[in-house]
């Protein structure tokens, strides 16, 4: 049987981009930090987001319609640490808003999405979400390997 350690350090050699994750909850804006996304579709415009069930976002995300994703500048490490729940406890984000979402004020790219299904998968929950709105700004992404945070350089 695979050990689940093993399995998570070799994951951790897959590079990834840095999200944050938002929706509205009773009045509230909630975000929870994600490296599990990905483009699925062009047409329609799907991607997707896994989200452990005991995640606070689960939950959120199964009562909600819509979410937006914003995929974190190099320099915002902060908010990652933050939204993942182990950051300066008087840090405060700052949010912008898109189609009615609230996203990271300063990231590299945001989409907001509606949901348009639910798949369980193991002790996850895959969010399929239909692109509704989609930004872009300048700089570059926040990346993640090997649990720690890096920048891309060009070649």
């Amino acid at each position: 049987m695979l050990d689940p350690n093993d399995f998570k350090q070799a994951m951790s050699r897959f590079p990834s981009g840095v999200t944050v994750i938002t929706a509205r909850h009773e009045g509230e804006t909630h975000g929870m930090t994600a490296s599990a996304f990905i483009s699925v579709s062009l047409n329609p415009p799907l991607v997707l987001e896994s989200v452990a069930k005991k995640a606070r976002m689960h939950e959120i995300l199964m009562n909600a319609s819509h979410y937006g994703v914003s995929i974190l500048r190099q320099d915002q490490a902060e908010h990652s640490n933050h939204f993942a729940g182990f950051g300066r406890e008087d840090f405060e984000a700052v949010f912008m808003e898109l189609h009615n979402m609230p996203l990271i004020e300063g990231a590299v790219a945001y989409v907001v999405c509606k949901i348009v299904d639910r798949h369980e998968a193991g002790d996850h929950t895959l969010f399929i979400g239909e692109v509704e709105a989609a930004q872009i700004a300048e700089g570059e992404p926040l990346l993640y390997f090997k649990r720690q945070y890096g920048v891309f350089k060009a070649q």
